[in-house]
């Protein structure tokens, strides 16, 4: 079993549900909410125990950006302390004003929560409250510039996926919001429950905060070939396992001939070199959580630390120890 890296805190063992409240309001997005909230979902299906609750302003109902209204459990006011308390991203901000209704119960319920966080544009809220100052952070790359303009106090790293920050937590667009849900999972729970987790909901796992926005599995549009997104889905799922042509050929019952054809003409690249751009993203990851390069590329499947340095050096034109070097861990709390 994997152990939590050295900057990771212990586990944490609470008395009772782990309350998780999560600021609403008018032009939320709503993958915003769902994303975070399935997954601490899934983990209480596996053990856990997250108390997930939905909180506006003024305690009135929402519409979130896509014209869906929902129900809210209450005001600012009638919130019970959260360990847990997260702001939601939202179409509105920052290209609006954020309300001072907004800002304010931000405010509130920061000051009574364990750790706070935002998904994607949530950090304008959290800035706008002075939550950020003097710190790091992240948002969607498109405003990250916006968000560092308004607020030139706070550190913004518009590459990363989430940042930690002590106990303030960023993340980037959308399914970033995944990502900083599993990576407080893993906080409280350790990693072998987060990695269940993950593959219940197949998404992938393991990246890290300091990974770019722009990871592999995410470019582009899905392939159309289903044989080919069991491929794309088993790869990603766990980038280290035996993926050889004959391998991925064998699994879907075809020859290496057809398969190679399939990543042409859908990826236009090879299975072999899709298999490597993913374990690369991996490597990264892992070396941005303070693993060695060595251990990076025997646990991103690399057949060894050279194979792995001649992928940074075509990729980033720089080694792994000087890619380690050059940008610090986005998961490392400040000290």
């Amino acid at each position: 079993m994997n152990h939590p890296h050295p900057d990771t805190p212990a586990p944490q063992v609470s008395s009772g549900p782990h309350q998780v409240a999560i600021l609403v309001y008018d032009g939320v997005k709503l993958l915003d909410i769902a994303g975070p909230a399935d997954v601490f979902a899934e983990a209480n299906r596996l053990g856990a125990e997250y108390q997930v609750v939905l909180v506006s302003p003024t305690g009135q109902p929402v519409t979130s950006s896509i014209g869906i209204r929902m129900d809210v459990d209450g005001d600012t006011g009638a919130a019970p302390a959260a360990d847990t308390f997260l702001v939601a991203g939202g179409d509105v901000y920052p290209r609006t004003a954020i309300d001072r209704d907004v800002v304010e119960a931000a405010r509130t319920l920061a000051a009574r929560a364990g750790r706070v966080g935002s998904i994607c544009t949530g950090a304008f809220v959290l800035g706008a409250a002075g939550l950020l100052d003097g710190k790091r952070a992240t948002t969607h790359w498109k405003v990250a510039h916006e968000l560092a303009d308004r607020h030139p106090s706070t550190t913004v790293e518009p590459d990363s996926i989430y940042v930690r920050d002590g106990t303030t937590y960023t993340s980037a667009g959308v399914s970033a919001g995944i990502d900083l849900a599993l990576a407080l999972v893993e906080e409280d729970h350790g990693p072998e429950l987060t990695r269940n987790a993950a593959r219940h909901l197949v998404v992938y796992l393991q990246r890290s905060g300091g990974q770019s926005q722009f990871s592999v599995p995410l470019q582009g549009p899905p392939p159309r070939t289903p044989a080919l997104r069991t491929i794309v889905d088993l790869v990603t799922a766990d980038p280290s396992g035996d993926y050889s042509l004959a391998e991925l050929a064998r699994h879907l019952n075809v020859s290496p001939r057809h398969l190679t054809r399939l990543f042409h003409d859908e990826l236009a690249t090879t299975p072999t070199r899709y298999v490597e751009l993913i374990r690369f993203d991996l490597a990264k990851a892992l070396l941005d959580q303070g693993h060695t390069a060595t251990q990076a590329a025997a646990r991103a499947g690399f057949p060894s630390y050279e194979s792995l340095r001649r992928v940074f050096a075509r990729e980033l034109a720089i080694s792994p120890a000087a890619y380690q070097r050059r940008f610090s861990t986005a998961r490392r709390s400040s000290s």
